[in-house]
C-alpha cells in the first residue's frame, strides 16, 4: 500500500534502479528492506560529510559502496555516534572475551552492519545503568527488573564449553539485571539490522544440540530439522545458550532477545515462524522475546535520552526520507516526458453537444 500523510507507514518501497546507483548502493542481491537501509545509510553519510569506502572484489576490482566509510573515517570511529560510543566500542575489542569473533572492518566501516548498531543502541544503557533499567523494564514489561548490574557485549556464558552449546555462539549484548527478591538473571539479545536470517551458518550443528533441545523443554519438537538450518538456527542457538546458562545455576533466569526493525519482513517473519515451534514456557525455562528496534528507540526517548533517541531514528529508522527520494524520482520521471498541450478542437467540434 503506498504511504498516506499523517499515516504509519505500512511497507517500504522497491526503490528505483537509478536512485540506488546514484549513491552508490545498487547491489544486486539486497533485499527490499536491505536496499532501503542501504540508501538510508548512505544518505545519513553524505550528511554527516564522510566520504564513501569502497569495496574490492574477489576479482581485484575496487568499486565505491556508499553505505562503507572510507579508511580515515573509519579509523576514527565515525561508525558511531559519538565519540564516547567510540571509545567504547575500541575498549571492547581490544578487552573482547577470549574466543570472541569481532570482525573489526564490518564494526568500523560497514554502516549497514548490526555490530555497529548494537553499540550505538546499548552504549547509553552502558553508561547509565538507571537508564538502562528503565529502557529494559519497558521493552521487557514481563521480567521483573529492579536493576540492570551490567551491559556486556559480544558475551558467551561458555564458548566451546561442553555444558553450554559446545561452539563459539553468542550475544551480540548481554543484560544482567537484579529482580525485586535479590536475585540475577541474564537478558541476551541477539540485533538484526539489514540482515535477514539467511546468512552463512554452520554446516551442521555438533551433536550437544541434540541433547540440549530435549532437556531444555523449550521446543514442542525438539528434533524438528527445521531447528538446525536458516531462518531458524540461529535463533534456535542462542535460545539454548541462554537456557544451558539458567541449567547450570549460572542465573536465576534467563531470557533470549531478538531486536529488530518493524520493517524487516525476513526477520519478523522468521520469529514468528520461530514461536511455532516454542512450547509455553515454564519455570526453570528461558522465554523468547521479539522486540521491535522501534520500541526501544521510543523507549530511550521516553526514558529521558532524548537526543540518543532521536540519534538512532534519524540514522537507521527515518524511512520518511527514503520514501521522499523515492516519490522525487517518480516526479522526475514524469517530467521527463516533455509533453505538448493537445491541438485545438477543429472549429466543426465547437459548439456541439458531446
Amino acid at each position: 500500500m503506498t504511504p498516506e500523510p499523517g499515516h504509519a507507514i505500512g511497507q517500504l518501497p522497491l526503490v528505483p534502479d537509478e536512485l540506488l546507483k546514484a549513491h552508490f548502493v545498487h547491489e544486486k542481491f539486497d533485499t527490499r528492506f536491505r536496499a532501503c537501509a542501504r540508501l538510508l545509510q548512505a544518505f545519513w553519510r553524505e550528511r554527516q560529510g564522510l566520504p564513501v569506502g569502497s569495496y574490492q572484489g574477489r576479482d581485484g576490482r575496487k568499486r565505491k559502496v556508499g553505505s562503507l566509510l572510507n579508511t580515515t573515517a573509519a579509523a576514527s570511529g565515525r561508525n558511531f555516534l559519538d565519540p564516547a560510543v567510540a571509545h567504547l566500542a575500541r575498549r571492547e575489542v581490544i578487552y573482547q572475551e577470549a574466543g570472541a569473533l569481532i570482525d573489526r572492518q564490518r564494526l568500523y566501516s560497514n554502516l549497514l552492519s548490526s555490530m555497529p548498531l548494537a553499540f550505538n543502541l546499548f552504549a547509553p544503557l552502558r553508561f547509565d545503568l538507571a537508564l538502562a533499567g528503565k529502557v529494559m523494564r519497558a521493552i521487557a514489561p514481563s521480567i521483573d527488573i529492579a536493576a540492570v548490574r551490567h551491559v556486556w557485549f559480544e558475551h558467551s556464558p561458555g564458548r566451546r564449553a561442553a555444558d553450554f552449546t559446545g561452539d563459539r555462539t553468542a550475544f551480540d549484548v548481554a543484560i544482567i539485571y537484579q529482580r525485586s527478591d535479590g536475585a540475577n538473571g541474564m537478558i541476551g539479545i541477539e540485533v538484526k539490522y539489514s540482515e535477514s536470517l539467511t546468512e552463512p551458518a554452520p554446516t551442521e550443528l555438533n551433536a550437544r544440540y541434540n541433547d540440549l533441545a530435549p532437556s531444555s523443554g523449550l521446543f514442542k519438537e525438539p528434533m524438528h530439522s527445521a531447528l538446525r538450518v536458516n531462518p531458524l538456527q540461529q535463533l534456535f542457538r542462542e535460545h539454548l545458550l541462554a537456557q544451558a546458562a539458567m541449567m547450570r545455576g549460572d542465573w536465576a533466569e534467563t531470557h533470549f532477545m531478538l531486536l529488530a526493525p518493524r520493517h524487516n519482513v525476513n526477520v519478523q517473519q522468521g520469529a514468528a515462524f520461530y514461536s511455532r515451534f516454542l512450547a509455553s514456557p515454564g519455570v526453570g525455562q528461558t522465554s523468547f522475546l521479539n522486540v521491535e528496534l522501534e520500541q526501544f528507540v521510543e523507549a530511550l526517548g521516553w526514558a529521558g535520552a532524548k537526543d540518543d533517541a532521536y540519534a538512532l531514528f534519524d540514522r537507521y529508522l527515518n524511512w520518511g526520507i527514503v520514501i521522499e527520494a523515492v516519490e522525487a524520482c517518480l516526479r522526475d520521471k514524469i517530467e521527463d516526458w516533455n509533453i505538448a498541450p493537445p491541438p485545438p478542437a477543429p472549429l466543426s467540434l465547437i459548439g456541439k453537444a458531446a
